[in-house]
């Protein structure tokens, strides 16, 4: 939605068709399905974009899901799934939207990591490894594109207010006997100085602002948004 409020024509890809659908209406932008665990997908939908918007100039890596198990009951296709969708996926679109980019020479590759890139937290062994990868990946491409007019960053936020943290929360919630409030000031965010979820809309704007001119000389960077989980 920042994106669409800046002018930019933006293709939405989803699993879920019905919501995806929406959300790419009600900012005027595209919808395509797409499961980016699988590179078929990945290709066909960089190549929709490019036809359909004359191109890829931004590309914004931001599938997620989470299965929280200790790591000798941690099902193995669960466990595989994660790293196709969170790092694979990623490069799979990377590897396919930047082309684009260098021809015109000028393109943003952002990559929606997590503070679980940077520490670990017990039971969430995939998660954990996929988001570690991810920023190494960030890294990686940043020095490959650097002189090709192109920049590359990840974004490292704390927990999201998002449907999938809100299913976590009410999760926790159950478990312990102890209200959401709880769960997310003494359970989730319980390293973090500042107890509160962060809202969609942080994690928008700092991609916004990694995209525009005044974040020309950012690349390589795993930028953190983690009310002061690292800090310590």
């Amino acid at each position: 939605m920042d994106f669409a409020e800046h002018g930019a024509r933006v293709l939405v890809a989803d699993l879920d068709e019905r919501s995806g659908t929406q959300i790419a209406s009600s900012i005027g932008g595209i919808f395509r399905r797409a499961d980016v665990s699988k590179r078929e997908d990945c290709r066909a939908l960089v190549d929709a974009a490019a036809g359909e918007l004359g191109g890829v100039d931004i590309l914004v890596n931001n599938a997620g899901l989470q299965h929280v198990a200790p790591i000798e009951e941690f099902p193995e296709e669960k466990w595989e799934y994660l790293i196709q969708v969170m790092l694979l996926g990623a490069f799979y679109l990377t590897k396919y939207a930047i082309p684009h980019m260098y021809e015109k020479g000028w393109g943003r590759a952002i990559n929606i990591s997590s503070v679980h890139g940077l520490v670990a937290s017990p039971y969430k062994s995939a998660y954990v490894a996929a988001k570690h990868g991810l920023n190494g990946l960030t890294k990686a491409i940043a020095l490959e594109a650097a002189e090709k007019g192109v920049t590359v960053n990840a974004i490292c936020p704390s927990y999201v207010r998002t449907p999938l943290v809100d299913k976590q929360i009410a999760d926790q919630a159950r478990v312990h006997g102890i209200s959401t409030e709880a769960v997310i000031r003494d359970i989730m965010l319980a390293p973090a100085a500042r107890k509160r979820l962060l809202e969609p809309g942080e994690i928008a704007a700092y991609v916004t602002f990694l995209c525009s001119d005044a974040a020309a000389g950012i690349t390589g960077s795993l930028q953190v948004i983690d009310g002061g989980w690292t800090a310590r």
